[in-house]
């Protein structure tokens, strides 16, 4: 008895002890967590290369560089550009060299450096930024895209008529380059501030195909014996004539392409079959007016037109980032709050969740023998890793370490929870506790609504963004971040729901899950906060005008009148199909949905944060809402942040934002006066 006593009374000192071990972590080093993304493995399946990302707060940027793991070894840095970063790494066929875009000069290029070590070369110099590639399947040219250079022309416009812009018909047309890789060339090839006087690049300059078009190119694919290219082509790069893309198949020998499909509505290009008889594809087929909501579509089709037809008919979510191998075709797909991969059969159609024992896969990617996988994945309690595993799925090992930049950080305890909303719909969410957690205590409750509105939250160790989520936590409050119906992971019919029904029903699903916790006991119903950035900032806004429950609220990127949103942002079809209506055809619905509305009932004191050049969400959006509260005497705030778009990506202003938010909930929910610190 008094032996099992002794082992309790160590046992919890030590967890004691352990406890006190744990720190609470500052904004800047949450900011500066070290991550990992897009795992490639080599053609033999014996190495993998990958993306590391991290912060250089003197430069004010986040810097890409690739590292490299041999025969499952320690991974090591690959590259080092000390201005900017280096990215999208592709294996020659022959697995001996890794190609990868980067700024040396003025513009972004294609890079290459040996699987063995050494320097990387550069081997384009064009006018214009390359942002894709593909190595023909015998590793002897490399194909990438690029914009038309339009630089003169518009140079001579300019000194005539000075600047002007016309809406909607000035773009550059994205284009399909090759050039010719001879490794044997490369001791030639000069320093990048040399390159314009090189023997080298003038020799080698890359050659345009498709001349002349009057299409724009997204995406293209080499066939597996390297005769073809399969196009996705849209009539211009602007963002709303995706839904008019086809596909094409261009014959190198002859340089003529025909189109393949060309449905009314997107057709977007996937991948050949192993075989090159076939083309896999998604599409929305004749649907313009669902399809930011409704699920893609997926088809195989013969390149000479024939047995096209459709797979994974009764397979309920969207499919990302599929691949066809001989092992089948694989994917990946939101299925709830976990992302795993998909098989689906080539003839049969019918889709398979399979699973490798994490909880969300990013990327993936195959060995040329379909034998071994590399990936990018993460636990709930974990932070993303790269990993490698096999095919059929085993359980896959990691090859890096980067959970342990939080061993010894107080983190978050997630779980997911569920409750029924106002119209019985059922609504998930996940709710964050602190390492310390006393369920006999009401804590405050910070509500983080995610984006999209087709995003999704999910439990994690480090939650952050522009939100102090591991301050609030560490502090002595809960989070929940609702996924409100229109998430994804939950199906077609229930990212249908806000349909006709933006804000309303978004708020019945917030409002019901703060109620839900209300009732259990474990939250302060005096001291609840919203928050959330673009749609989770509108999902805000509406709550500032609709509701009494919250203490405070902030906006980020949010929109305050559906109309003004209308006309302002870079995605008008997103409203008609949304709304089903323009303003002119249904002023109700937009007023229905619209959080200026009831502006004269707002009373919460509403922060609200912007980016000042967001053409997805225009800050006219964030000024009007200002003003409203303002004329009706709510207390608010509003911060542009300079220089920046939709969202916050660079590491000062992120910081900033944080402390903005930290200030604004420390005095309301925490009465606290917080002086952001300049030093």
């Amino acid at each position: 008895m008094k032996r099992a006593f002794l082992i309790t009374l160590i046992s919890g000192l030590t967890s004691m002890s352990n406890a006190q071990a744990l720190k609470a972590p500052s904004f800047e080093e949450v900011i500066s967590l070290q991550s990992v993304s897009n795992a490639v493995i080599s053609p033999d399946g014996n190495h993998v290369v990958f993306e590391s990302q991290s912060v250089d707060w003197k430069e004010n940027r986040y810097d890409r560089e690739l590292w490299l793991s041999k025969n499952g070894a320690t991974p090591f840095q690959l590259t080092n550009n000390l201005n900017h970063s280096s990215n999208h790494p592709k294996w020659s066929p022959d697995g001996q060299w890794i190609a990868f875009l980067s700024k040396r000069g003025e513009k972004t290029q294609l890079q290459v450096i040996r699987l063995v070590g050494g320097e990387s070369f550069q081997i384009t110099n064009t006018e214009n930024n390359i942002f894709d590639f593909e190595w023909s399947p015998d590793g002897k040219k490399i194909a990438f895209l690029q914009s038309e250079d339009k630089s003169k022309e518009e140079k001579k416009r300019k000194e005539k008529y000075g600047g002007f812009a016309v809406e909607d018909a000035e773009y550059s047309l994205n284009q399909i380059w090759i050039t010719d890789f001879n490794p044997s060339r490369l001791n030639e090839m000069p320093l990048p501030e040399q390159i314009k006087d090189s023997v080298y690049t003038r020799k080698l300059k890359p050659k345009l195909l498709l001349d002349s078009v009057n299409f724009s190119v997204n995406s293209f694919k080499w066939s597996p014996n390297g005769k073809k290219l399969a196009i996705e082509h849209q009539p211009n790069p602007l963002r709303n004539t995706f839904f008019k893309a086809d596909i094409s198949i261009y014959d190198i020998a002859s340089k003529s392409y025909e189109i393949l499909v060309n449905n009314m509505s997107y057709d977007g290009l996937v991948d050949w079959s192993p075989d090159g008889r076939s083309i896999l594809y998604q599409t929305s087929l004749n649907d313009s007016t669902s399809n930011y909501y409704l699920n893609g579509k997926l088809f195989r089709i013969n390149v000479d037109g024939s047995d096209n037809q459709q797979l994974a008919k009764d397979f309920d979510e969207d499919l990302f980032r599929l691949q066809w191998n001989k092992n089948g075709i694989f994917a990946l797909s939101w299925q709830k709050t976990v992302r795993q991969m998909i098989r689906i059969d080539p003839k049969k159609g019918n889709a398979t969740i399979l699973s490798n024992g994490l909880e969300r896969v990013w990327n993936f990617s195959f060995s040329k023998d379909g034998k071994k996988l590399a990936y990018t994945g993460v636990n709930d309690d974990d932070l993303t890793e790269v990993y490698v595993g096999g095919y059929p799925l085993n359980v896959p090992k990691p090859l890096t370490q980067s959970t342990r930049q939080i061993q010894h950080w107080l983190v978050a305890k997630s779980e997911v929870i569920s409750w029924e909303s106002e119209d019985g719909t059922a609504i998930e969410g996940v709710l964050h506790k602190p390492q310390n957690y006393d369920p006999n205590k009401k804590y405050p409750l910070m509500v983080i609504i995610h984006g999209g509105p087709t995003g999704i939250s999910t439990p994690g160790a480090t939650p952050s963004y522009v939100y102090p989520m591991l301050q609030w936590l560490n502090k002595g409050a809960l989070i929940l971040r609702p996924n409100y119906r229109g998430s994804a992971g939950y199906g077609e019919k229930f990212r249908s729901l806000n349909v006709k029904n933006l804000g309303v029903g978004d708020s019945w699903d917030v409002l019901s899950g703060v109620k839900y916790l209300e009732d259990k006991g474990i939250i302060d119903g005096d001291k609840v906060a919203s928050m959330g950035w673009s749609q989770g900032g509108y999902i805000s806004a509406f709550l500032t005008t609709n509701s009494k429950k919250f203490k405070a609220i902030s906006v980020g990127a949010g929109i305050s009148n559906w109309m003004t949103y209308y006309v302002n942002t870079d995605i008008h079809p997103f409203t008609r199909q949304y709304l089903k209506a323009t303003p002119w055809s249904d002023k109700k619905v937009y007023e229905k949905t619209s959080p200026m509305t009831n502006i004269n009932s707002a009373s919460t004191p509403t922060l609200i944060q912007h980016g000042e050049f967001d053409k997805r969400v225009p800050p006219a959006n964030a000024y009007e809402l200002f003003q409203g509260l303002q004329d009706v005497g709510v207390d608010t705030k509003l911060i542009i942040y300079k220089g920046f778009g939709h969202g916050i990506n660079k590491p000062k202003e992120r910081l900033a934002a944080m402390w903005h938010n930290w200030q604004w909930f420390g005095k309301y929910i925490w009465n606290e006066k917080i002086e952001i610190p300049t030093k």
